[in-house]
């Protein structure tokens, strides 16, 4: 049985999350808003932390090289913000956390890349979700006014000529 704060947990978690691991070179799309626009920013590095997998609150910390300095940033995968991770490589790593890899540069920083199924990995199937039918006598369809197209643009030229502010009188 879940307790309370699992399910409030569960309502919160992103139904499909793409396997990530230490080692994988992934290209993160990031929401970012800049006052009143909206646009994906694209972040590409390696992974040197996964953080509690299982969770709602799982977490990945992306590196990467710009301008011959080093970037870290720490992304929430089940955020709203984070439209979409995707795998590009994949690198045999026996850590969890790749500290070492600060220290390293050029040549000494490569790591040993494993095949794997992009597409299988990458992909993320939508589950759609059935809701019961519910069969009541209020469910049922409201009778249709079966009244003549004629006879509706009669009433409504009757209730014109009664009407207290038609031009007629209005003179």
């Amino acid at each position: 049985m879940q307790s309370v704060i699992q399910k409030i947990e569960a309502k919160y978690k992103k139904t499909q999350v793409v396997d990530v691991r230490s080692g994988d070179t992934v290209k993160v799309h990031q929401k970012i808003r800049e006052g009143n626009k909206e646009r994906i920013q694209v972040f590409q590095g390696l992974v040197i932390r996964t953080d509690r997998k299982g969770s709602h609150t799982s977490k990945i910390t992306v590196r990467r090289i710009a301008s011959g300095v080093g970037v870290e940033k720490s992304f929430l995968l089940h955020s709203p913000l984070v439209t979409k991770v995707e795998v590009t490589k994949r690198s045999q790593v026996r850590r969890n956390y790749l500290t070492y890899m600060r220290e390293r540069t050029g040549k000494s920083a490569r790591l040993t890349g494993v095949d794997f199924d992009r597409d299988k990995v990458n992909v993320i199937e939508e589950v759609v979700v059935e809701l019961p039918k519910v069969e009541t006598e209020a469910a049922e369809a409201p009778p249709v006014d079966e009244t003549p197209v004629a006879e509706v643009e009669t009433l409504e030229t009757v209730t014109e000529e009664t009407s207290p502010t038609s031009e007629s009188e209005a003179v």
